[in-house]
């Protein structure tokens, strides 16, 4: 902790003292006293410098007269500042050793404290520090002395005190203010070597003269030399108003180059805003390159999709639900346990029809003896040759109309006749079509077609059992999807 009667003498800050400090040994003290200066060593040394001077020189007695006067008049001592008194050697000296007198802690601790005799030292104090106190008051002795640290405070303050009194510094400083009296210092030897250093020069120069003034010239030596110095004068003169033009020269150069440096300096401008605005345009030019880069891998990706994707097998689903072949959900077929509409039966055969058209249409194959017209639940084939006959394909459940229902068995016979002219021209434009399970013996028998019959399996309605014209039903839907994907798939695709 800082102990508040120790300030800094300069900016009057508390101080904290350091160990050593507060519990100085005796050795440690007197080494300290014997490193200061004398009291009277600064000024005898200046007054016997001032006598030198004055002694040195050949001045007149009138002023050494009115020297020796003003040194011995008391009006001089007078005019001097406080602290300068101070700085002035005392007759009263105390002794390092007698300054204070160092204990053991078993002492100190049953020491009873006296009041008075502290107030002695501390008049005693304060009498040999006034001597040699500044515009700056120190109150050290503020201390309390019933403390066993208050004899190291007090030895330590006095020491502070003598230092204050050797030196033109008052002591104690902290560490900034002392950062900045050596600063100070430093800057004041540096001016003195200087001043020194041009006072040794000055002295030779007068030294040289003096040796030529000795040796003495005559009046032709003068005047050779007063020539000589003029011609040395005109040649410094021409030599003066060269540098003069060639200072000017360089004026105009160096007006020029400012000139240049401002039109550098405007290009540079320049160049860093176009470098900013290419950095940006570079930017945004990455950032559209990514986002068309984004968008290109987006729509491959689509692309890729979609070219996977077979249009025809979403318009025409083809699948199965239990006994019966579906055909886009529709069933094709009865059976005596589930009861089908004819409603649905008949679309499911006008979306068979186009399947067949469909795919007849993307080959580009032509039937020579039919023509397909689906017409959804009321689709038709119609003959081209021969009687040209038209056959429904649509049924109706009424047994009135038995004459319709054998329409509806022509127009199912001439419906797996076309199938049959398709698979037999897939298979002679594409002999590897076994890859589509064309010749794969269980698909080639259940897609066998002999007249009326598909798979063995008789396509009539009449005289026929409703089980076998659905399983026939399902085999013409399992012909139809191999017929469609290799028109999606094969070579044609």
């Amino acid at each position: 902790m800082s102990n508040p009667s120790v300030v800094c003498q300069q900016c009057k800050e508390p101080l904290q003292l350091d160990a050593s400090l507060v519990d100085l040994a005796p050795s440690a003290y007197d080494t300290i006293i014997a490193s200061l200066p004398p009291r009277s060593s600064s000024t005898h040394l200046r007054h016997a410098t001032d006598a030198e001077k004055l002694g040195q020189p050949e001045a007149p007695s009138s002023a050494r007269e009115v020297w020796r006067k003003s040194k011995g008049s008391p009006s001089s001592a007078a005019s001097l500042s406080p602290k300068t008194q101070g700085k002035q050697p005392q007759n009263s000296t105390m002794s390092p050793h007698d300054s204070f007198v160092l204990l053991q802690d078993s002492v100190v601790h049953h020491t009873p404290s006296i009041s008075t005799p502290s107030h002695s030292k501390k008049g005693s104090i304060k009498t040999k520090s006034s001597a040699n106190s500044t515009s700056v008051s120190r109150p050290p002795e503020t201390v309390v002395l019933n403390s066993p640290l208050s004899h190291h405070l007090r030895s330590t303050v006095r020491l502070f005190n003598l230092i204050s009194s050797r030196t033109d510094i008052d002591h104690p400083l902290c560490t900034e203010c002392t950062q900045v009296l050596l600063t100070s210092l430093q800057r004041q030897l540096d001016e003195t070597k200087k001043e020194r250093d041009g006072y040794i020069a000055f002295e030779k120069e007068v030294r040289k003269e003096r040796e030529r003034e000795s040796q003495g010239l005559t009046k032709e030596e003068a005047e050779k030399k007063i020539e000589k110095l003029k011609l040395d004068e005109q040649l410094a003169v021409e030599q003066l108003k060269e540098a003069e033009k060639e200072r000017l020269q360089l004026d105009e150069e160096l007006r020029v180059l400012e000139q240049e440096e401002k039109l550098l300096e405007l290009d540079e401008a320049n160049f860093w805003r176009n470098h900013n605005d290419n950095i940006l345009s570079v930017d945004q030019k990455n950032m559209q390159l990514a986002t068309l880069r984004a968008a290109y891998a987006a729509d491959s990706a689509v692309l890729e999709k979609l070219e996977s994707t077979n249009v025809y097998n979403d318009a025409f689903c083809i699948g199965h639900d239990g006994v019966f072949g579906t055909i886009n959900g529709l069933r094709l077929g009865r059976v005596p346990g589930v009861p089908v509409e004819w409603a649905e039966i008949n679309a499911a055969w006008g979306q068979t029809l186009l399947l067949l058209h469909t795919i007849t249409r993307k080959l580009d194959y032509k039937f020579e003896n039919y023509r397909l017209v689906p017409m959804g639940s009321f689709s038709r084939i119609e003959r081209t040759s021969g009687d040209k006959a038209s056959y429904e394909l649509y049924g109706s459940g009424h047994l009135g109309r038995l004459l319709h229902n054998r329409r509806f068995d022509f127009g199912m016979v001439a419906f797996i006749d076309c199938l049959k002219c398709l698979t037999d021209h897939i298979k002679s434009q594409d002999p590897s079509s076994s890859r589509y399970n064309f010749h794969i013996p269980v698909v080639e028998r259940l897609t066998r077609i002999s007249k009326d019959k598909i798979g063995d399996v008789s396509i009539k309605l009449q005289f026929n059992q409703e089980e076998a014209w659905t399983r026939s039903l399902r085999h013409v839907l399992l012909a139809l999807k191999i017929c469609l994907k290799w028109a999606t798939n094969g070579v044609n695709g």
